[in-house]
């Protein structure tokens, strides 16, 4: 896995799981972004309203291998 990569910052929100949010953000991702490799969750947040945990929030870094180059060979 040599190469270079770099690393993008998304926010993935739902109203069931800290889980479901990620993989709405990664998937979101994958829909413009080729060569996605890793993700880390770097913030979770819950919106509470009326005493309830109405949304979940994640903040997710993501890593994607940069294409061409020398590095890449």
């Amino acid at each position: 896995m040599s190469g270079v990569y770099k690393s993008i910052e998304m926010v993935g929100t739902s109203e069931r799981s800290f889980e479901e949010a990620a993989r709405a953000a990664v998937k979101r991702a994958g829909e413009s972004m080729r060569d996605l490799d890793w993700m880390e969750v770097v913030e979770q947040r819950g919106y509470i309203r009326g005493g309830e945990i109405h949304e979940y929030q994640v903040k997710v870094k993501l890593w994607f291998k940069l294409e061409g180059g020398a590095q890449n060979v």
